[in-house]
């Protein structure tokens, strides 16, 4: 018998393909309803641009209780430089203030308000360096990204803090917007005041766990090395170019600098993200052809962008610069640093250094899971290598560990990543220099075998062979 398609089957008789469990399963679960969105309880403020209202809401701000949430608002993506173009700031007793840092020579009122306040950022070192070019410094600093990094929290964006958290959905919508737009539009400045409307209450529940968890003080030691936080300054940053692995040679290298560096200075000369003029692709096409004059050069495929035509003597003046370097000036292949070598390079270079380097892994990586806490985040990856790579001489044990200690201090490890990790970087050491093979004892040469190898030479020299 056959059943059409659309013709139901009786009730006794299974689909084909399913079983008694298909037929038996529990309907699932209904998904949960989404968070309800977040909204500003006290509306959208005024935008601050003139000193009146600056002086005005600083004395507000002062006259507040508890620490002070506070974000800022770069062009990243459109402009070169990092400068905040909004700061927003939120306090109980105090109301939200957004300041428009443009209109302002200076900003001393704010500075004077925050004086001794506790600042409450999101991902502090990517606001600190704007906030410190305006004049204002953190006497004292809570993060909630890295509260929830140490907490071993697996998503720790604003968004998901605020909803796992607080409760409340937040919106992303301008998140990738161009701040240094005038005027800006209301529905920007809505977004950004959200970003610390419930700041303080994140803070406060994310500070309890931070106690009950015991990494209270663990927290308070990152938060003091953050208020000095300053940006690392970049070291070859022309190597950085997307699609350099497909230059050859060091002469293409030479031109891929030039032309970086040119795009750089054109860059920060008008205040535009450096791509917006021509993009790395440009610059890695233009380095593999090297075109000899301004024809050729707007021939090469690959070679467009904003400022490809507009700027075109200044690229042809670049890659002329890298065909006529010396050969000893070319760049190198591979960066120099002052640091150890890759550690795909330790088994060749150093094995018991390599077999360090495995043991402590291993160790760190136990000690992240049982702390919960991302491995980067007990201890940077530079640190540990550059530990042993180069370890304390000494191997009695308790020296070891104090001169382990100072050098983990020594390159900026806080007292509470020292404390867990030193011991078991120590353990690595001891081990891995008991593991390691001890080589050969080699006999003393008399002086007939010494000179062995000297007539074996002299006779094959003669052989003709």
């Amino acid at each position: 018998m056959t059943t059409p398609a659309d013709t139901p089957l009786p009730e006794d008789l299974e689909a084909p393909g399913t079983t008694p469990e298909d037929v038996n399963e529990a309907p699932a679960e209904p998904e949960a309803p989404p968070a309800p969105l977040l909204l500003l309880a006290d509306g959208l403020p005024p935008l601050i641009d003139t000193e009146a209202a600056l002086v005005e809401y600083c004395a507000r701000l002062a006259a507040g209780t508890g620490p002070v949430a506070i974000d800022a608002e770069r062009a990243s993506g459109y402009r070169y430089s990092g400068r905040a173009y909004l700061i927003q700031l939120r306090r109980n007793g105090s109301g939200t203030g957004l300041v428009d840092p443009v209109a302002f020579d200076s900003l001393a009122p704010l500075a004077e308000a925050l004086e001794g306040t506790e600042w409450i950022l999101h991902a502090a070192t990517q606001d600190l360096p704007c906030l410190t070019e305006v004049g204002l410094y953190p006497s004292a600093l809570f993060d909630t990204e890295l509260a929830g990094r140490l907490l071993g929290y697996p998503r720790v964006g604003l968004a998901t803090l605020v909803e796992t958290l607080v409760g409340f959905r937040m919106k992303k919508e301008h998140s990738a917007a161009d701040w240094s737009t005038r005027p800006l539009p209301e529905s920007w400045l809505e977004y950004a005041a959200l970003d610390v409307e419930v700041l303080v209450e994140l803070r406060d529940l994310l500070a309890a766990e931070l106690e009950e968890t015991g990494k209270a003080e663990w927290a308070r030691q990152e938060f003091d090395a953050l208020r000095s936080f300053t940006p690392t300054p970049r070291v070859d940053a022309w190597r950085r170019t997307s699609g350099l692995h497909r230059v050859r040679g060091r002469r293409a290298l030479a031109a891929v600098k030039a032309l970086w560096e040119t795009r750089d200075e054109l860059a920060e000369r008008r205040d535009v993200t450096p791509g917006r003029i021509i993009p790395d692709a440009a610059i890695v096409a233009a380095a593999v052809a090297m075109p000899a004059d301004r024809a050729e050069l707007q021939g090469v495929k690959g070679f467009h962008g904003r400022g490809a035509e507009r700027y075109a003597a200044r690229w042809v003046d670049a890659l002329t610069e890298a065909a006529e370097l010396d050969e000893d000036d070319l760049p190198s292949r591979s960066p120099r640093g002052d640091g150890p070598p890759v550690p795909r390079a330790w088994a060749e270079k150093d094995p018991v250094a390599a077999a360090r380097l495995q043991l402590a892994r291993e160790a760190v990586l136990a000690l992240s899971a049982q702390h919960s806490i991302p491995v980067e985040n007990l201890l940077t990856p530079d640190t540990l290598r550059r530990t042993l790579w180069s370890p304390p001489a000494t191997r009695d044990p308790g020296d070891l560990l104090d001169a382990v200690v100072d050098q983990l201090t020594a390159l900026g490890a806080r007292a509470w990543q020292v404390a867990l990790t030193a011991p078991v970087i120590v353990t690595a050491v001891l081990e891995a220099d008991r593991s390691a093979p001890t080589p050969p004892e080699t006999a003393p040469e008399t002086p007939a075998a010494a000179e062995a190898p000297e007539r074996q030479d002299d006779e094959s020299d003669g052989s003709g062979s």
